[in-house]
């Protein structure tokens, strides 16, 4: 796997971030989606990466700072047919290895509590991450949860 600061004009980057917009949607009532789209992700406080399996793209995953040495996880999405293969692992650890080397100390993270979230909640589960409060404009619902993690 090779790690490299997404292209926000490379077309399989803009389908695949295209696509977790859109399943975001479908996933989650409304009002309850908060994935950012590509004029989000373009924000100078984000650092989108994306991995590579040769000309292959695997996943995105980006992090928000927050200040005071807060990250944010956003837009982590495996591209399709590549789920279940440690694609999300893998970019969580390099997510959580370039948020440190930037000098943040912990990380946050808002998901879904519905059945569609279930992976996602247990990778960060096993990664250390534990339920937390309500953080920058989120508010805790029965739809979702956050998260946090020191790094």
């Amino acid at each position: 796997m090779r790690f490299v600061r997404a292209d926000l004009g490379n077309p399989a980057v803009v389908a695949l971030l295209e696509h977790h917009v859109r399943e975001a949607h479908r996933n989650s009532p409304p009002g309850s989606v908060f994935a950012l789209d590509l004029s989000g992700l373009r924000a100078p406080h984000i650092r989108l990466w994306s991995v590579w399996d040769g000309e292959t793209l695997l996943g995105l995953g980006a992090w928000k700072a927050w200040g005071a040495g807060d990250a944010e996880l956003k837009s982590m999405r495996t591209a399709p047919g590549h789920e279940r293969k440690g694609v999300g692992r893998a970019m969580l650890a390099h997510l959580i290895a370039d948020a440190r080397a930037a000098g943040m100390t912990r990380v946050l993270l808002e998901t879904g509590t519905n059945d569609a979230f279930a992976p996602a909640r247990a990778m960060y589960e096993a990664a250390g991450f534990r339920p937390t409060g309500a953080f920058g404009n989120y508010e805790l619902t029965d739809f979702n949860r956050c998260y946090a993690r020191a790094i």
